[in-house]
């Protein structure tokens, strides 16, 4: 029985894999210039023209790419979170961990600018600096020593964490330039703005270390999955573990969030869909998660590209109308 649900699981991974590189494909002809097939087959093998080349080299891929990794990112962050605290609603968007992250990014935008080379490569840094005071302080409010962490407790927690940072950030975009006040708008409804290799360079190291770290500590979030108690019956270092995977996490869920822009749900849904497809040990759940993460918003900034004509909605408005109405039947699933 667990020889046919692996198989199936690895099955699973295949062909989630095969649906990416058609997104993939997809998306390289997409947008308001069109490029045939052929013209991709040519320009990706050094032909085509100045224009085609400019277009999928230094616009496309990048886009492509980024959306791969923030997708990546964020659904295994979400599935780490899942596994911590044992809430299949779990997500650092709707926990307030990306509101966090979004509030240091506010304070760079306002400070810095995002063009140097130089303070690009602190972005990520004062994202995950931002997420992990959201985390900090949303486990400090949520933990009970006799309870743990109630999924109700910490959502609602959550909420207000998010509340409130969304509030300041809110106060402090006032007072920035029109031009800064426009690209804050557009990062904070979710969008892969960085439409170049250099933000690719940036994201792609935190994604390199971080995801086989999440893959290698697979079995201890097997282990959580039993509870507390039994965790520790079996000889865990509960806390220790505890802080490391959250740290992980939050710093997953930062640095996507700092290039991505504040998307959320892909972060619920990417572990819960995976659940359903390869089961639920995290051996296969992680990546699961990781390849359902980057098609959907693979599949997201596509779509916002080709919806309307000559215009372009920004990928967390795709990803949020396909999000809340699953985040709403997960939580009535969840009080039936």
């Amino acid at each position: 029985m667990m020889e046919q649900m692996r198989n199936r699981g690895f099955s699973w991974l295949v062909v989630l894999s095969v649906l990416i590189v058609m997104a993939f494909v997809i998306s390289m002809n997409s947008g308001s210039i069109h490029l045939s097939l052929l013209d991709v087959g040519k320009t990706l093998f050094g032909g085509g023209t100045a224009k085609q080349h400019l277009i999928l080299f230094h616009f496309r891929l990048p886009r492509i790419m980024l959306s791969i990794l923030v997708g990546a990112g964020l659904a295994v962050s979400g599935c780490m979170l899942q596994g911590l605290t044992r809430n299949a609603l779990a997500d650092p968007g709707i926990l307030g961990i990306n509101a966090g992250a979004g509030f240091m990014v506010m304070i760079f935008i306002s400070f810095l600018s995002a063009s140097a080379l130089t303070p690009l490569l602190l972005l990520p840094l004062m994202a995950i600096a931002g997420a992990a005071f959201a985390a900090v302080l949303i486990y400090l409010l949520a933990y009970r020593r006799e309870q743990g962490l109630l999924p109700t407790r910490l959502i609602l927690t959550g909420v207000a964490i998010a509340a409130g940072l969304s509030s300041a950030t809110l106060v402090m975009s006032l007072r920035l330039k029109p031009e800064k006040y426009q690209f804050v708008a557009t990062w904070f409804v979710g969008n892969i703005w960085g439409t170049n290799w250099t933000f690719v360079a940036v994201l792609l190291p935190w994604i390199v270390i971080l995801l086989p770290y999440a893959l290698y500590k697979a079995k201890v979030l097997d282990v959580f999955q039993l509870g507390e108690q039994t965790a520790k019956s079996l000889g865990l270092d509960v806390n220790r573990e505890r802080i490391k995977l959250l740290a992980a996490a939050v710093a997953l869920s930062g640095a996507s969030v700092a290039i991505g822009g504040g998307i959320v749900f892909v972060g619920m849904i990417g572990p819960h869909l995976a659940r359903q497809l390869v089961g639920p040990r995290h051996r296969l759940l992680l990546p699961g998660s990781a390849l359902i993460g980057a098609l959907l918003l693979i599949a997201a900034d596509t779509i916002g590209r080709l919806v309307i004509p000559n215009m372009e909605i920004p990928t967390g408005i795709v990803v949020a109308v396909i999000g809340a109405p699953y985040f709403l039947y997960l939580l009535a699933k969840a009080k039936a």
